[in-house]
């Protein structure tokens, strides 16, 4: 039997649109990283992006289980000695929700090239609206499969 492999050139990109009202974060965050990859896909090849792209919308009722909302704290360092900044996930929610769930699919995805090309495909948004309606997305079904 011989293994065939995808070229960059046979790919389709579909466009689908993911609803996070009342999702959890992180099951809903590893089913996108699952279609950004491409996993969903029979022609899935590691090398290639294969992937589809994802129109995250509500992404401010996305909800987190048990003490996240204050335990839970992104770290970002300036550069500058002594310039460890801290946030909690309440705080970053309440500022900028979308960063929130783009942060937990990058932590489901490689960090190389490819990774950086696949995190493009992402696009998240704060309400209901977005400006990716001609695209025709298709509503994504989160299935644990």
């Amino acid at each position: 039997m011989k293994t065939e492999f995808v070229k960059k050139e046979e790919t389709s990109r579909n466009w689908y649109i993911a609803d996070a009202a009342g999702q959890t974060l992180g099951r809903f965050a590893s089913r996108i990283a699952k279609v950004l990859m491409g996993k969903h896909k029979p022609t899935y090849t590691p090398n290639v992006d294969n992937g589809d792209f994802v129109v995250v919308i509500n992404a401010e009722k996305i909800r987190v289980t048990g003490k996240k909302l204050t335990d839970k704290v992104y770290y970002h360092h300036t550069g500058y000695m002594g310039n460890l900044k801290a946030e909690t996930l309440k705080d970053r929610l309440e500022k900028e929700p979308e960063e929130v769930i783009v942060d937990a699919v990058w932590g489901m995805i490689p960090k190389n090239r490819l990774g950086r090309k696949i995190i493009k495909k992402l696009k998240v948004y704060r309400g209901s609206e977005h400006p990716h309606k001609a695209q025709k997305p298709e509503p994504l079904q989160l299935s644990k499969s």
